[in-house]
Parts: structure tokens; C-alpha cells; sequence
């Protein structure tokens, strides 16, 4: 029989889709090239934050299997790609995947089915990489035999109160017809839909979410740093602006910025921009303050080391919280990795607590976990809160023996230095 849905690459982006699908009653199907993902979900375990095996349990009673055979394609009345768009090795877009992903489907492609793209890239990816590969590989013509949207993700993880389900949805088609089915596909699952002119607006209205989101941090990053230089209290000054019921939007200091698209989405625009001899010297300026502050938390432990102790050879560190965002068992660009090698190549012995994580390398060593935060922050010199995580209470970080340095503007305590 074939399937109402197929979601070909079954990760942060395509697991919460499926299982919205199944909850609306769709007969779907998840289609990926790992085998270890495939046999997983078979098995009931989901490797997604966000979706609980409980959840996977759930789906596969109501029917939901995955796959690593591209024949769940056929006969499919809806495809959706939501496959990773990282970066090459220099920097680069990287849509190797979406290419393999569109080519899986051209190979099985039928008239009448709609073909959506989720993954994240630049302005254009739809009408100028993906429909060639679909048209030339079918024979068919997009707008004519078949439908081709791109809808944009905006899963957030960790995020309980906003859903697939409630959360507008930005879709475009290649046609106004496109469109209309991808409308009628996601308003299954989706309370409210936004249609946007065309694709190209869609995929760029995705890249400035994000990129709006990296300036801001970038600046308020560098205003910390200048607070920092100038003995000004950074929080205080943000609980101050934020009072403001308007013109302002509150964004807070950190470590450095993680996560699969923040860190990569304002380089996909940048890059297009680029190709079309158009520089954003906002990004450049806001790549270079971001770049820095990892730099800058090692700069500041390697202070209280050397003042706490007298050199940071030997000093045992604490990192607490290596995931890129609270409470999310996710360390895809994590500002933990460059401090923890900023640490290491001190000559600091670097440990981490972190109950979401159960092992971290950097730079092919393994570092130690620590189980009881207590005894951990009792034996350590210093500690260094990366990551704000529930379990981090307020009173007992700022009851630490050890000196500890806050990048999150939690602990209040004698021993604690705010970033």
C-alpha cells in the first residue's frame, strides 16, 4: 500500500514531522540512508531530543515504519526532504545531501505527487537545484506533471509550548498550483500557513530568521565585552533594557553560538550573496565577535586559574553544560568544544558534568564525566557554566568552593565571576 507521506531523512527536523503526520492520520513512512537511525526507530528508540520512545512507540502502532529502501518512494502521494545542509571543510554550502535526496526521488517520481523541501539553504536551492534534478531525472515538468514546494523548518527543540502544530508555517510552490497543495497537505497538521510570493522569498524569509537571531547575539556578545573592559554590569544593564515594552528585543551574552543553524544559516546567505557580487559586512563583522568569545572564556579561566592557584598547568576545570542549548542533549557546534581545547592546550585538566551528554571528545580525547555535581565542583579549581540548564540551581552555583565563572549571568556568590 502505498504511503500518504514519505519524509526522506528522519532527524531533528524529519522525526517531529513524522510523528506530527502520524498524529493527524496520515499512513507515513520515514526513508533514511543510516541504518543504525532505521533500525533504532524499529526497535522503538528515538535519537531525537524532543521525541520520546514512548512517542516512537506510538507511531510505529499506528503504522509509521523507516526505511533505507528508496522503493517506500513509490506510488508516494507526498514527499518531504528534510535532510542536513551543513558546510564543506572551507566553509561552504554543503547540499550534497539534498542533491542525493532529490535524486532518490526523480528516480521514482509519478505524476500528481508533491514534493516538498524542508532543509534550510539560499535563495533559490528549490527552483535552481532541486527542480532540475527532478525534472531531468523523471522526464517529468514541475508545475505541470508534478507539485514542488519548499516550506521552511522552524522546530525549535526543547520548546514545549511551541509545536508543529501551533507554530505559523511559511509555504511557497514553484506555482501558484504548487502552492495550493502544499497548503492543503500542511493544513492537516499545521493550525495557520503563511504563503509566501514565491520559493526564493520563503527560503530567504528562513535565512533571516536565523541571521536576525546571529547579529543579535554577535552585538549584545560585544556589548559584554565592552562592559567587561569598562567594569560596567552587563546583566544588570540587559535586566534595565529589557524593561522596555518596545523597539527592543532582549538577547543574552554566552559563550559562543551552537546549534545545526544559527552558527550555519548566515553562512548559506552570505555565500549567495557572494555569488552575486553582494558583500553583508553585517555578517562578516558579527562572524568575527562570535568567533571570539570562546576565546574569551578561556582567556578569563586561565585568569582565575593563574589567581587562584598561580598557573593554569594542572588546574582541574569543570566545564557544566557542554550542549549548545539548555536542557537539549544536542552538541552540534557547541562553544564547549574550543574552550575545552583552549583549556586542554593550557595545560588544564578538563573534566565535564553535563546529565544530557555521556561522552564528549575534543580533539579525539575523551574527556572524563563527572556524575555528582557536588563532588565534581568540590574537587575542581574552577568550574565554568556554559550552559544554563535546570539543574544548575542558582544557590548551590554560587555556594561553590571552587571559583567559578558564570557565562550565563545565574550564580550570585563570592567565588563567582560573571562573563
Amino acid at each position: 500500500m502505498a504511503a500518504d507521506l514519505v519524509v526522506i531523512g528522519l532527524g531533528h527536523v524529519g522525526l517531529p514531522l513524522s510523528r506530527a503526520a502520524v498524529s493527524a492520520g496520515l499512513a507515513t513512512v520515514g526513508y533514511d540512508v543510516s541504518g543504525t537511525v532505521v533500525s533504532g526507530l524499529a526497535a522503538g528508540s528515538s535519537h531525537v531530543g524532543g521525541v520520546l520512545d514512548a512517542e516512537v512507540a506510538v507511531m510505529l502502532d499506528a503504522g509509521f515504519h523507516a526505511t533505507t529502501d528508496p522503493a517506500v518512494l513509490d506510488g508516494a502521494q507526498t514527499v518531504v526532504i528534510c535532510v542536513p545542509t551543513g558546510l564543506t571543510p572551507e566553509g561552504l554550502p554543503d547540499l550534497s545531501a539534498v542533491e542525493d535526496a532529490a535524486r532518490a526521488v526523480a528516480a521514482r517520481l509519478r505524476p500528481g505527487m508533491l514534493i516538498v523541501l524542508e532543509s534550510t539553504s539560499y535563495p533559490g536551492t528549490t527552483e535552481d537545484v532541486v527542480r532540475p534534478l527532478l525534472e531531468h531525472g523523471s522526464g517529468l515538468r514541475a508545475g505541470e506533471d508534478f507539485h514542488l514546494a519548499y516550506s521552511p523548518q522552524r522546530i525549535d527543540p526543547g520548546n514545549e509550548t511551541w509545536t508543529i502544530r501551533n507554530t505559523p508555517k511559511v509555504v511557497s510552490g514553484c506555482s501558484a498550483l504548487c502552492a495550493k497543495y502544499a497548503v492543503a497537505f500542511y493544513s492537516r497538521f499545521v493550525d495557520h500557513l503563511v504563503v509566501a510570493r514565491g520559493t526564493r522569498e520563503a527560503e530567504m524569509a528562513k535565512l533571516l530568521e536565523n541571521t536576525y537571531r546571529y547579529v543579535n547575539m554577535a552585538l549584545v556578545d560585544e556589548v559584554a565585552l565592552f562592559c567587561h573592559e569598562t567594569g560596567i554590569d552587563i546583566w544588570d544593564v540587559l535586566h534595565c533594557a529589557a524593561s522596555k515594552p518596545f523597539g527592543f528585543a532582549p538577547f543574552r551574552p554566552g559563550p559562543g553560538v551552537g546549534g545545526h543553524c544559527v552558527p550555519v544559516d548566515p553562512r548559506y546567505l552570505a555565500a549567495r550573496a557572494e555569488s552575486h557580487g553582494f558583500a553583508f559586512h553585517t555578517l562578516a563583522a558579527a562572524h568575527e565577535v562570535l568567533g571570539r568569545m570562546p576565546n574569551h572564556v578561556v582567556d578569563r579561566v586561565l585568569a582565575l586559574l593563574t589567581e587562584v592557584r598561580g598557573r593554569p598547568e594542572g588546574a582541574r576545570a569543570l566545564l557544566l553544560g557542554i550542549t549548545y542549548k539548555a536542557d537539549v542533549a544536542d552538541v552540534r557546534e557547541t562553544p564547549a568544544h574550543p574552550v575545552a581545547a583552549g583549556l586542554l592546550a593550557a595545560g588544564a585538566e578538563v573534566s565535564y558534568h553535563d546529565p544530557y551528554i555521556a561522552e564528549f571528545t575534543v580533539g579525539g580525547r575523551s574527556l572524563p564525566r563527572a556524575e555528582n555535581l557536588q563532588e565534581a565542583m568540590a574537587q575542581a579549581d574552577v568550574a565554568i557554566l556554559l550552559q544554563d540548564h535546570a539543574c544548575y540551581a542558582r544557590e548551590a552555583l554560587g555556594q561553590a568552593r571552587c571559583a567559578l565563572l558564570d557565562t550565563r549571568g545565574k550564580a550570585v556568590g563570592s567565588r563567582v565571576t560573571l562573563l
